[in-house]
């Protein structure tokens, strides 16, 4: 059953996190600490041990750990022993004779690196049955110093040699990352304590958002250490706060963090300040502030608390975020291993500049995230309401949050795009706002009209298909005459109210057509006498060849002399031989005085021919006034065609 879980958990795709549960116990000879059990070995030996966030290694007692002048309970005291002669998955390191190599671990603190077995065994987080991830061959170290008084759990990542080793020794952080058992290269922690109470919190590959508070500082992990400033230190009673002065020259103290120690080392003037305030004492036989039973309960009702101010390198000193303990997470007991007697003691030490640390009494009351992917972590004050749900938040590997470039945009792009796209907008609309205001504004110019003078188009094309397409070129316009009726315009004289001041009609001659049977002229006038006046059919086709005349004229605005030029050669015209315009005029119109044709509309040379009348030749009708004079007649057809039409019977005789 759990292979299969770790193989399912190992096919997904963003594993989740592994909640290390805590046991239920508080152990250790430095105080009461929560620890977590682990299995090592086949068949499994359960072990309590603490997390050690500087080590990258699993440290285990072994048997040689507990003597016979050591107290009976001294193995479970010391949370069980690992006896490697019993487990069958157990290998020696062989790259000594012995498989025996020295600690190094906190040596500036004064722990003495004594030498230890190492061996490679299955390591199990949990207890059993806790269903915890399993790894094999992992690096193992067997101690018996009580320098380290219970086994550590490494959380550090950075894979660690041996003297004489081959090679680095594999870290199980890292192992359990490269087997998909966790989404990332990530923890947190948080050491809990006895007083509230509250268990450790230990998550591999994310953190519990339900236990603290957040802020906005981040800091470098610097080589597997975690250093924050101490900006400044208050210690606080009721409504009085006083601020501790590091001397000389008010400066911050550069501190790491480590679980491994349970101390607080500080700087000797900080620490005698903490004397003063506390009333304790430094013991020079010990080494430790030592607080007997009176001075203990009267510093809980003093209920003094420490709140240290951090920051990372660009935090102004003193305007960090506050990590605040209360007395009780100073109220600790050492035991006979660590004190001739077993006493209360206040975990802080005196130290020098290498040695400023921030131990396990520091993380009763923060809560650590490191994420070595991404090179950072964060500290962050713990919460401790009753009856909070846990939230367990999984931290996104670096391969599996972050997309490729193309595919998504910063929150700075974004706002940059969305802002130009809203400018672009209002600046077209600005413009096409003042372009409709200045195109309403500006007055209208008189249309051009073209005056050039256009041919009348050949026999056979149609009056109104001016635009010759299949030539590419226009074609000339000329009047239709081949079964389609000349259309006559009454040349009765009328009266001047109907056409403004003109007291003479003028007409279009029709000319003469030869019949299509025939090859005799015809007299569109005869063909056009015989039609009965009465009849629908000529009196629609005669107002529709007077309604395309007009639309040719305000269409082409041509000049009217050459027009009607053309179309009085066509009325003389003989088939057999082409007529000069200059005999064709000769016959139908009045010489002017000085030898030149008088230039008038042929309709107002037949309406003076019918009459008897002709122009004199001082005062010759301009092109304009023809075709203002056949404009107006037309308008009176359109508003009285059958008037004009019934006319035209009772003339025709004296036209012809």
């Amino acid at each position: 059953m759990l292979i299969s879980r770790l193989a399912k958990r190992a096919a997904s795709p963003i594993p989740a996190p592994v909640v290390f549960q805590p046991t239920q116990a508080f152990d250790g000879n430095d105080g009461p600490w929560s620890s977590f059990p682990i299995q090592i070995g086949t068949p499994p030996q359960v072990m309590r041990v603490l997390p050690s966030t500087k080590s990258s290694q699993t440290w285990v007692i072994l048997p040689l750990g507990c003597s016979s002048s050591d107290s009976p309970n001294c193995t479970v005291s010391r949370g069980g022993v690992f006896d490697p002669n019993t487990s069958t998955s157990w290998v020696n390191n062989t790259d000594t004779g012995n498989s025996l190599f020295p600690l190094s671990l906190d040596s500036n603190l004064g722990f003495v690196n004594e030498g230890a077995q190492y061996g490679f065994d299955t390591v199990t987080l949990g207890d059993h049955g806790s269903g915890g991830p399993t790894l094999d061959k992992q690096a193992v170290a067997g101690l018996a110093t009580k320098d380290f008084y219970l086994g550590l759990f490494g959380l550090n990542p950075e894979a660690s040699s041996l003297p004489q080793s081959k090679g680095p020794l594999p870290d199980y952080v890292s192992m359990l990352n490269q087997s998909g058992l966790i989404p990332s290269l990530t923890w947190s922690y948080s050491a809990g304590n006895q007083y509230r109470p509250g268990y450790g919190n230990l998550i591999l590959g994310g953190y519990d958002a339900s236990r603290f508070e957040p802020n906005d500082v981040s800091f470098t992990v610097d080589g597997g250490n975690f250093t924050v400033n101490i900006g400044a230190i208050f210690l606080k009673t009721g409504d009085n706060t006083t601020e501790l002065i590091n001397t000389p020259n008010d400066l911050t103290v550069a501190a790491s963090i480590d679980s491994t120690t349970p101390w607080i080392w500080l700087p000797q003037n900080i620490c005698e300040q903490f004397e003063q305030a506390f009333g304790i004492t430094w013991n020079t036989d010990v080494g430790a502030y030592l607080v007997n039973d009176t001075l203990n309960s009267a510093l809980h009702k003093q209920n003094t608390s420490v709140v240290l101010n951090l920051g990372n390198s660009s935090t102004v000193p003193g305007q960090g975020f506050n990590i605040t303990l209360p007395y009780a997470a100073f109220d600790l007991i050492a035991g006979p291993s660590l004190l001739p007697n077993s006493s209360r003691y206040f975990p802080l030490m005196r130290a020098n500049e290498s040695q400023y640390t921030l131990g396990r009494t520091f993380l009763q009351e923060a809560y650590l995230i490191a994420d070595y992917e991404r090179n950072n972590f964060s500290v962050s004050q713990c919460t401790w309401e009753t009856g909070t749900t846990s939230h367990i938040v999984a931290i996104k590997s670096l391969r599996d949050s972050t997309p490729p470039a193309s595919h998504r945009l910063s929150t700075g792009a974004i706002a940059g795009i969305a802002v130009a796209c809203g400018l672009v907008l209002i600046m077209l609309m600005v413009l096409g706002i003042l372009f409709v205001v200045r195109k309403r504004r500006r007055p209208l110019e008189p249309k051009q009209i073209n005056t050039q003078p256009i041919e009348l188009d050949a026999p056979g094309k149609d009056f109104m298909d001016l635009d010759d397409k299949s030539q590419g070129h226009f074609s000339h316009a000329e009047l239709e005459g081949v079964e389609h009726k000349g259309h006559e315009i009454d040349s009765r004289p009328f009266s001047g109210q109907e056409i403004g001041s003109i007291e003479e009609r003028f007409e279009l001659d029709a000319g003469e057509r030869r019949s299509p049977t025939s090859s005799s002229p015809i007299s569109l006038r005869s063909i056009r006498h015989s039609q009965t006046p009465s009849s629908p059919i000529s009196l629609m086709r005669e107002r529709s060849d007077a309604t395309r005349l007009h639309k040719r004229e305000l269409s082409d605005p041509v000049s009217l002399t050459s027009a009607i030029s053309e179309s009085s050669e066509g009325r003389q015209r003989k088939p057999s031989e082409p007529v000069s315009p200059t005999s064709q005029q000769t016959n139908t119109v009045e010489k002017h005085p000085s030898g030149l044709s008088d230039p008038i509309s042929p309709r107002s040379e037949r309406s003076a021919s019918a009459r008897g009348h002709h122009r004199e030749s001082s005062d010759p009708i301009s092109p304009m006034r023809a075709r203002s004079d056949a404009t107006r007649l037309h308008k009176r057809e359109l508003s009285d065609p059958v008037s004009l039409m019934s006319e035209e019977p009772e003339e025709q005789v004296s036209r012809l």
